[in-house]
């Protein structure tokens, strides 16, 4: 098969907010190879991405992710890997390469798992799909009663599991997010499992962090989450040292393997999280999966928006029986929610797995897609780089 085309649609809330919620907008993919299609979703600022795709050559390593994938042969996941290789060298001082590539990548896998009528994940060399334990990932609340609020709604809807991310953690007073954990740990009642994201709030002030470490041992926490920005791996190794109950979490800001892998090895990590969107796409999150089986490291899919984004972020560890947390987009934006006519639902045990279908096993709903796309047009010189394509 060679590759046809590769087009991408800019989905949007009619008001995108400063919430800090990823599920406002998206960037869906669509690869076209061997009369087959396959679906991606790129995890980044949409009309950068795009532009990413497109944009002329500044020199010989600075290309458009275009010229390392169109007409390009795919026939087998070895192709995918030398695809990504290519887009990699060529694009190497293009640094939005890697996010724009995410949602293509994911795609082939979806379009070569389509033809060969295989899920994605059996490509991958696994034998089964898992179930994992979902949880369901929200923003904290405006107040401690708001987050109280929110536990107590994900626990009436059966999640085992419940993160509480961002808002005003971090940005007050150690009593004030004390009050949130506390109202957190209330609501999901005393058997809740206990996750907290701050967003990197705290830069690479190993002491603030530190100081709620009590808080989030009294609630018990699993982990914290990012408490700083994402290459601050002396930090976050502080913080592990220091830490004996509540495990540290990271990796989604890891826009490659390497990134990922110093994480693990120089950060201290507990959890290391991966965003297929972000990071290449799902073969690279494979191999981070494979090097945290290595060294003791549990691995957990990173993922606030789609159901489509969901699977892709299954299959890397879905094979892997004792990695089994599992982010679980909990009330995304209904851009997100639409745009898959069907979505990924738990079992009778509250729990998820990659799907048995050919591909990543998501459809897309068309109807949704015209219902939110956003019309875009790249010109340089009056010359059309990128044009919203066609949906038919």
């Amino acid at each position: 098969m060679k590759i046809e085309a590769v087009d991408f649609f800019y989905l949007a809330m009619p008001q995108v907010t400063t919430e800090a919620d990823g599920s406002q907008d998206a960037l869906l993919v669509r690869v076209v190879a061997g009369g087959h299609v396959g679906w991606g979703e790129c995890e980044a600022s949409p009309l950068v991405s795009i532009a990413g795709f497109v944009t002329p050559m500044s020199h010989g390593v600075c290309r458009p992710v275009a010229a390392s994938v169109l007409g390009q042969t795919l026939d087998s996941p070895a192709d995918i890997a030398r695809i990504a290789a290519e887009v990699e060298y060529n694009s190497m001082d293009l640094l939005q390469a890697a996010h724009t590539f995410s949602g293509i990548e994911m795609a082939l896998w979806d379009l070569l798992g389509k033809a060969r009528g295989e899920p994605v994940w059996r490509l991958l060399g696994y034998r089964t799909s898992y179930s994992k334990t979902p949880y369901a990932s929200q923003l904290f609340g405006d107040t401690p009663q708001d987050t109280l609020r929110g536990g107590e709604v994900a626990r009436r809807d059966g999640f085992k599991a419940v993160k509480f991310g961002w808002g005003p953690i971090g940005r007050g007073t150690v009593k004030e997010d004390t009050d949130h954990l506390q109202a957190a740990r209330e609501g999901l009642g005393p058997d809740g499992i206990l996750l907290v994201d701050v967003g990197q709030i705290w830069g690479e002030d190993v002491e603030a962090a530190a100081a709620r470490l009590p808080a989030l041992e009294e609630a018990g926490a699993v982990w914290l989450e990012e408490p700083f920005h994402g290459g601050a791996l002396d930090a976050y190794q502080a913080l592990a040292r220091r830490s004996s109950k509540v495990k540290i979490a990271g990796g989604e800001a890891a826009h490659n393997v390497f990134m990922a892998r110093h994480m693990i090895d120089y950060g201290g990590v507990g959890f290391v999280q991966i965003d297929c969107g972000r990071i290449g796409g799902i073969g690279p999150a494979k191999k981070v999966a494979e090097y945290a089986v290595a060294r003791g490291v549990t691995y957990v899919n990173h993922t606030f928006t789609s159901h489509l984004a969901l699977s892709a972020s299954l299959q890397p560890y879905a094979g892997l029986a004792d990695h089994r947390i599992c982010e679980f987009p909990f009330a995304p934006k209904p851009v997100a929610r639409e745009f898959t006519a069907n979505h990924l639902d738990r079992d009778a045990n509250g729990e998820v797995a990659a799907p048995e279908a050919p591909g990543l096993g998501i459809e897309i709903n068309l109807d949704a897609v015209r219902k939110y796309l956003v019309d875009v047009e790249i010109k340089v010189s009056s010359r059309t780089l990128y044009a919203t394509p066609e949906l038919a």
